[in-house]
């Protein structure tokens, strides 16, 4: 699934949505709905002056707490109304959700290595990253399709659902989507319309020199 190739010239900026207390205990959250902590507001806060001042046309985020929280952040500066989809929601991921990064290792191992190989895995009984960018990035071209020319749509999302979304706007296989690598909180990429189709012009951007905590999360 690519853009419409005809070079409008729009940009989609996908941004991971604030610090969690999962996060930081390395939890996987899936579509468990967690709330920010104080400092993952204040993330969202000081990263949305930051693209506001892309003067971005639309915002959707996921409608899982620690997202919306994250994008009303950004309507607070631009003005705009965020509307919220359940499509761009993190991976369900059945059993591995509330568990830490050790936990699953060691429950799940042989799960998580062919997970980690870039085997399709149903990580604890959930969705298949295919099945995630299935009903993500339709969302993401929907809203895109509106934009004017050399418009740009914000969508804060979760590592995730921002990986395998940009794995497939991009035209590439599922099985390379891994090296896209994981967002810290509060950090985006952004994908840029060209003739033919669209393409990765930054990866993991911001001012945050913060890790990679949860990034499935």
């Amino acid at each position: 699934m690519t853009g419409s190739g005809g070079g409008r010239g729009r940009r989609i900026v996908l941004w991971r949505h604030g610090q969690t207390a999962w996060n930081l205990e390395r939890r996987f959250q899936g579509s468990t709905d967690i709330d920010l902590t104080e400092e993952g507001v204040g993330q969202a806060r000081r990263a949305a002056r930051l693209l506001a001042s892309l003067k971005p046309d639309a915002i959707v985020a996921s409608d899982l707490r620690r997202a919306a929280a994250t994008a009303a952040e950004l309507a607070a500066i631009t003005g705009h109304a965020v509307a919220h989809d359940p499509g761009l929601r993190e991976t369900y991921a059945g059993a591995w959700q509330g568990l830490t990064h050790e936990e699953i290792v060691g429950l799940y191992g042989e799960q998580y290595a062919a997970w980690k190989r870039g085997e399709p895995v149903r990580r604890g009984g959930g969705e298949l990253e295919t099945e995630v960018a299935d009903r993500a990035a339709p969302v993401v071209l929907a809203h895109a399709e509106t934009l004017p020319d050399d418009g740009t749509l914000v969508v804060v999302s979760h590592g995730g659902t921002i990986r395998t979304t940009i794995g497939r706007l991009l035209g590439l296989e599922a099985h390379h989507w891994e090296g896209l690598g994981g967002l810290s909180n509060c950090c985006w990429s952004v994908l840029g319309e060209g003739a033919r189709g669209w393409r990765l012009l930054e990866h993991n951007a911001g001012t945050l020199p913060e890790p990679v905590l949860g990034d499935d999360a």
